[in-house]
């Protein structure tokens, strides 16, 4: 089908991108590509737009059957900078797209949501029917869109919300404000592995090519499976303490330390989810383990040359290169681009 994926440029989006080609989609991205200079590789192309997702037409949707909803800020510190952009940005623009999608006549929506709306659960174990406990505004901001598209912003829609684990993995548009991500840059970089909380708050894991391939499952699932549902996306068996994490990681790239900072803090974060709702009504099952996905990621590390200098730089950091922009005067305070 045609598809309009938003946030190609991202993360996700850049390694979500070639796995729609590979299996036929054509595809038209959309991104404002905040994160231009964060490349750790050269991007697949695609016909594209440069546009801010606050500013989506119908138009910019017209003849696409497919949308997969990726754009937006994307995780718990971005969230905290400014709570209300992140409600225009995440909740109100999200739903803006919907109608344009509606009156575009799209049918099949994907929206990326995550599972840290779950983020009170206090490490006990959450399926798709735990009522969500949000404790971000990052996390408010999807339980919100989802909360909408239940009670009629889905109307004509085949939607079908995805609740991403943490996800890690090296990907063309890289992060080190993940976990695993971290944890093994700071490895290879400094020679140990660095604690910053207590260890003992739970988070399921999930590679970033498996939640692509979640994105695919969903799209190209019959419209009697998965529509207007949520699910959790992961493996049930993907979830861990970050202490485990970080003896993964110990693991991952030999001779390493564990230090803890002096006063760690303990995270309220904490949740552990069942995901077998998904592997059941869609077939889906992810392929990777985290401590499969540490080595890959301490490989190609040192195959990119990975160092202190860009680990502790702005570029591979989210709230950091933003800040960076913004003091260039390059971004303004709602995280759009000022005209040259």
């Amino acid at each position: 089908m045609r598809v309009l994926l938003t946030g190609h440029r991202g993360y996700l989006g850049s390694v979500l991108l070639p796995q729609l080609m590979a299996a036929g989609h054509r595809v038209q991205g959309l991104d404002s590509d905040l994160y231009r200079e964060c490349r750790l590789e050269p991007l697949t192309p695609c016909p594209e737009q440069h546009k801010d997702v606050r500013d989506v037409e119908p138009r910019d949707l017209a003849g696409c059957e497919g949308l997969i909803h990726l754009a937006g800020l994307s995780n718990d510190p971005l969230g905290d900078l400014n709570p209300e952009l992140t409600d225009q940005i995440n909740a109100q623009a999200s739903l803006r797209l919907f109608a344009c999608a509606r009156e575009a006549g799209v049918r099949r929506l994907v929206f990326a949501s995550t599972c840290s709306l779950y983020g009170g659960a206090d490490g006990a174990w959450a399926d798709e029917s735990t009522p969500p406990s949000p404790l971000t505004p990052y996390a408010r901001s999807k339980a919100r869109v989802e909360e909408a598209l239940r009670t009629g912003a889905g109307n004509g829609l085949e939607w079908t919300c995805l609740r991403l684990a943490t996800v890690y993995g090296p990907s063309p548009t890289l992060r080190f404000d993940l976990v695993l991500n971290n944890l093994v840059a700071y490895a290879l970089s400094h020679g140990e592995v660095l604690l910053k909380s207590d260890g003992q708050a739970w988070r399921p894991l999930l590679h970033v090519e498996d939640a692509a391939r979640a994105f695919l499952a969903a799209l190209e699932a019959p419209a009697a499976c998965g529509a207007s549902q949520s699910f959790n996306v992961g493996s049930s068996l993907e979830n861990y303490q970050v202490a485990t994490l970080a003896e993964l990681v110990q693991a991952a790239v030999p001779g390493t330390a564990l230090r803890s900072v002096p006063e760690p803090c303990h995270d309220h974060r904490s949740y552990r989810v069942d995901c077998g709702a998904i592997a059941r009504e869609l077939g889906y099952q992810p392929r990777w383990t985290a401590a499969d996905g540490a080595r890959q990621l301490a490989e190609r590390y040192r195959g990119r040359g990975i160092g202190p200098k860009q680990f502790e730089g702005e570029r591979y950091s989210r709230v950091a290169h933003l800040q960076s922009l913004q003091r260039r005067g390059l971004l303004d305070a709602e995280l759009r681009w000022v005209p040259r």
